[in-house]
């Protein structure tokens, strides 16, 4: 899986883009900088903005060239990341370390189990910033995964992130505009939660 995304993030442009995802970025604004971690952040265009406004950033993927294109854009910015290469399953962190992480479409076969471990990562009182593609997202041709088990459900989401004290999910059209293989009227689902 990772020569794909390897494949794909290897050519100079940003395929989604330098600038932050919208949702994300008007919910971060109402937060307090502390620790943050990106999973699966690709070519840093998130994390890259959190260090901008004063956060301690972790993020991950499991594409080195994902990494040099993140580090790349730090650099630019004059900001620092700490990006590892690894995937969710491989990725290593002690508990309870996050005020925040954010899933900005971070679409894998292990969902669930996924999202479990990445909610033990978050500090009591933290917050999860979430958009992804909702199912009905196959019908176009905006981005995202082909394969239905990869999008979301509300129903799906609520029991992931079950443990939550609060949580508030909403489905909703967009029209994209993150680079060139996010654009275009699309389908999605914003989770915000408090642990």
């Amino acid at each position: 899986m990772e020569n794909i995304w390897n494949q794909r993030y290897a050519q100079e442009e940003y395929v989604y883009g330098v600038n932050p995802n919208e949702f994300y970025k008007e919910e971060l604004s109402k937060l307090q900088p502390g620790k943050i971690l990106f999973p699966a952040e690709g070519e840093g265009r998130n994390a890259v903005y959190a260090a901008i406004k004063g956060w301690d950033v972790v993020a991950f993927d499991s594409s080195e060239e994902a990494k040099k294109k993140a580090e790349k854009l730090a650099e630019k910015n004059n900001v620092r990341l700490n990006y590892q290469t690894a995937s969710i399953e491989e990725f290593e962190f002690e508990e309870n370390s996050f005020d925040a992480i954010v899933l900005i479409y971070v679409h894998t076969m292990n969902r669930e189990e996924n999202h479990q471990k990445l909610l033990r990562l978050l500090k009591p009182g933290g917050v999860i910033i979430l958009e992804g593609f909702s199912k009905e997202q196959l019908v176009n041709n905006s981005g995202g995964p082909r394969n239905l088990e990869m999008l979301f459900s509300e129903e799906e989401l609520t029991r992931d992130f079950n443990d939550l004290k609060e949580k508030q999910i909403t489905k909703t059209e967009t029209e994209l505009n993150e680079g060139q293989l996010h654009k275009g009227k699309a389908s999605v689902i914003r989770l915000l939660g408090d642990k």
